[in-house]
Parts: C-alpha cells; sequence; structure tokens
C-alpha cells in the first residue's frame, strides 16, 4: 500500500451538496439553493492559526484554532466539515481511522461537541475521511476550535495536508482553505507502553521498557529484584505498562501459585506476592489470555481460568473450564493479555507456527491456521503487547545464539499473529532462561 503517497496527498475540495466518490456515491452537480440558507457572492477564507498542528501520538489532546472569514453579504445558517485525504487502503480495516483519531469541536467559543467522521466505503480504496461540525449562523469571522485525541497508532498517518470547507444547504462553498497536521512518532506516554521482563540465570528480574519507537524498541535495562529462580513458571497476568501497571503470576517448585500485583510504580512495578493456590505443577505450559490464563496439563488438555469478576490478590481467576484437547503437539504456546476476543499462537513440534482464534460457540478455538515454518530456530518466543509503535500487539523470538528477533503483531483471521518478516534488535540474550 503506497502509506506515505496517501498520507501526503492533498484532499480534493468538494463543494457542499456534493456526493464524494468513495462515500456512498459518485460525485453529482450541486442542487439549487435551498431557502433560507445562506448565499454569498465572493469567496471567503480560512486561515489556520499557528500553522500545521503537531500531533504526539497517543500522548495529549492538542487544539488548533481555524479562522474562517465569509463573504460580507452571506447570512443564514453554515456548517463546516474537515476533510481528510485517508483512504481506506491507507487506514486497513476501516475502523482504524476511528481508534486512531478522534476529532471534538468548538464553534465560536461554544461547547466541544463530538465531530464524527463520515468514513470511506470499505473496498472502495478512495475518498477521503470527513469530520462534520457543528451548524452556526454566518457572521463576519467565525472560530472553529477542533480537538484532537489520538491513539499510538495514529503516528503512521504522518503530514496530513487537510481541507476545511465551509457552506450551506446545496449552496456553493463559502469559505475553503488548508488545516495540516503533523501526526509525531514521538515516545507515547508511559502507560501507552509496554515492558519486557527477563529473568537472568542467577535469578535476578530484569526489566526493559519500550519505547514504542520502531527504531529503537527497548530501553537499557533495570533490575527489578532478585530471588526469582525460585519459580518454574512465570506469566503475565493481563498486560503490562511502562507506567508500573499490570500483574504477573509466578509458580514455584513446589506447585503453588503466587501473585504478584502491579504496584503502578515504574520503578518498583510489583507488590509484595500473593498466594493463590496449589497444584499448578499438574500444568506443563502456562500463559496468558485476555485478563486470565491458560495452561496446558500433561494429557494434552487445555483449561482456561478466566479472570474473577470481583477479582482480588488473592483470587485474581475464576474456575477453569476445558476449552480444548490434543495440544501436547506443540513445545510453545504463547497468548495475549490484550483480549479474551484474541486467542493464541503456538509452534508444533516441527516448528510450524499456527493461529487459533477463539470459538465463541464452545468456549475453544476455531480450526488453526498454519502462520508459517522455521520457528525451531527460537528457544523463546514472547508476546510483547505494543512494543514499537505498531497499531497491533508485537511477538519477539530469541534464537540459539542469543539474538533477539522483533516481529511486528498483525491480524489474520480475528487474531494477533506476528508478521512474516523479522528485525534484529539486541544480542547477548542468551543469559537469560525466561523473557516475557
Amino acid at each position: 500500500m503506497a502509506h506515505a503517497r496517501a498520507a501526503l496527498a492533498i484532499a480534493t475540495v468538494l463543494a457542499v451538496g456534493v456526493t464524494p466518490a468513495g462515500l456512498g456515491g459518485t460525485a453529482t452537480a450541486a442542487a439549487s439553493p435551498a431557502a433560507g440558507a445562506a448565499t454569498a457572492s465572493t469567496t471567503g477564507t480560512v486561515v489556520q492559526e499557528g500553522g500545521p498542528l503537531v500531533v504526539p501520538s497517543g500522548e495529549e489532546v492538542v487544539t488548533t484554532r481555524v479562522t474562517v472569514t465569509l463573504p460580507a453579504d452571506a447570512s443564514g445558517p453554515v456548517k463546516a466539515r474537515l476533510i481528510l485525504p485517508i483512504t481506506w487502503e491507507f487506514a486497513g480495516d476501516s475502523w482504524e481511522f476511528h481508534d486512531d483519531v478522534k476529532a471534538t469541536c468548538s464553534v465560536n467559543g461554544g461547547a466541544y461537541q463530538p465531530c464524527p467522521w463520515l468514513e470511506p466505503v470499505e473496498g472502495v480504496n478512495q475518498g477521503p475521511y470527513v469530520a462534520t461540525m457543528p451548524v452556526t449562523e454566518a457572521a463576519t469571522t467565525l472560530t472553529y476550535d477542533i480537538r484532537i485525541e489520538t491513539g499510538i497508532g495514529a503516528r503512521r498517518y504522518g503530514d496530513v495536508n487537510g481541507t476545511l470547507e465551509v457552506g450551506a444547504g446545496g449552496a456553493p462553498g463559502l469559505a475553503s482553505g488548508p488545516v495540516v497536521f503533523h501526526f509525531a512518532r514521538n515516545t507515547p506516554a508511559a502507560n501507552l507502553r509496554t515492558t519486557v521482563l527477563a529473568r537472568d540465570k542467577a535469578g535476578v528480574l530484569w526489566q526493559y521498557e519500550s519505547t514504542g519507537l520502531h527504531e529503537k524498541p527497548l530501553k537499557a535495562r533495570e533490575r527489578i529484584g532478585g530471588g526469582w529462580n525460585i519459580y518454574t513458571s512465570i506469566t503475565p497476568l493481563g498486560e503490562r505498562t511502562a507506567a508500573g501497571e499490570g500483574s504477573l503470576v509466578a509458580r514455584d517448585k513446589d506447585g503453588v501459585l503466587w501473585h504478584y500485583q502491579g504496584s503502578g510504580n515504574p520503578d518498583a512495578p510489583f507488590k509484595p506476592r500473593v498466594r493463590v493456590g496449589g497444584g499448578w505443577n499438574a500444568y506443563t505450559a502456562i500463559t496468558t489470555r485476555g485478563g486470565g490464563l491458560m495452561a496446558r496439563d500433561r494429557e494434552g488438555l487445555v483449561w482456561y481460568y478466566p479472570q474473577a469478576w470481583d477479582a482480588t490478590p488473592s483470587v485474581p481467576l475464576q474456575s477453569p473450564q476445558l476449552v480444548t484437547d490434543g495440544w501436547n503437539v506443540y513445545s510453545a504456546i504463547v497468548g495475549q493479555g490484550q483480549s479474551p476476543r484474541y486467542g493464541v499462537v503456538t509452534r508444533d513440534t516441527a516448528g510450524v507456527l499456527w493461529s487459533h482464534t477463539p470459538s465463541w460457540q464452545n468456549g475453544g478455538f476455531l480450526p488453526r491456521v498454519r502462520l508459517g515454518g522455521g520457528w525451531n530456530a527460537y528457544d523463546r518466543i514472547a508476546y510483547a503487547r505494543n512494543l514499537a509503535g505498531s497499531r497491533y500487539g508485537d511477538y519477539l523470538a530469541r534464537d540459539k545464539e542469543g539474538r533477539l528477533w522483533f516481529y511486528e503483531g498483525l491480524t489474520r483471521s480475528g487474531n494477533l499473529v506476528p508478521s512474516p518478516t523479522r528485525r534484529q534488535i539486541g544480542w547477548g540474550w542468551d543469559i537469560y532462561d525466561a523473557i516475557l
């Protein structure tokens, strides 16, 4: 997809009353002015105060003010719309742009109101996104404050040259001019970035805070604490962030499961452990799934422990439910903490990676989908939430030489899976016996 070309394209100025191609029809001529609609004999101006708006991706809410000067003889109710040249093809899933960029608008200092996006028709791959503004009465000068809040995925849009257009009913446009946004590749706020944990062979747990930047996704490691070699399994419970959010569970050598609740303090991200219960040495693999856990027993049966509705540190999980069987064919099971609606990926003993999407009918999984071979080159595979500014959760894999590889996350068949391409982001990771 020509992302850069689409992001830098300048939107076609659309006359009021014209249906843009890709938005449900073919461009047609405007109708005659309706009675009482704003009319004017000349064209006004649109000026974005302060120039292009820099929008830090997922970090803060920012506002741009646009001043519109209408022709002197303009009268009646007028409405405006912001046209952005983001095609469905560039945005991917038609709902992604809605998630990435949210707009609220104020006219002449009034209360902010949602400015809903009218999206291009899915599959047509053309036409801009349009945000409609509140209607107001014509005046010599109008001010539109456009407040933008972004998700972490917005950074991929880069420089977007939009158009603000003011008109009324079926009348010709009263004013039109550029409104430019620069979606910056900044370091997102801590609560939007994840952490990678690794335990060394001496039992020390280390934390690598993500940058959220694709060029260098991990910061230098920080020591969490020692003594973690008493555990035979350490598993995220939910999703961790660089703000100290997110929990862990750890199984000791006697099969007791312990809960380390997130503290909210990035320098000491876990509270003291709390005992959950015994008998967990019945499982040969434990992974995260949504806010709960999934575990495989020695018979190859897979059990799902959903997050408890009234979770407490000592009772974070509901009772288990059997979801599938025959999973002893897999040498690795990797779940995501993002949502129960996403499944897991597995690696079989031949090194083939598979995607398992949940089936809501029976609580198990739909037939597995093959992702590719060669994954027996890795001795550790981990899900890393949003590691480097991707829209979806990413994956890490360590090879037998200790090199760390980054796989950007994609959605496929309703599941979060690693992309087919990889990039090396580290070396010397063979000092660790656990990566999560």
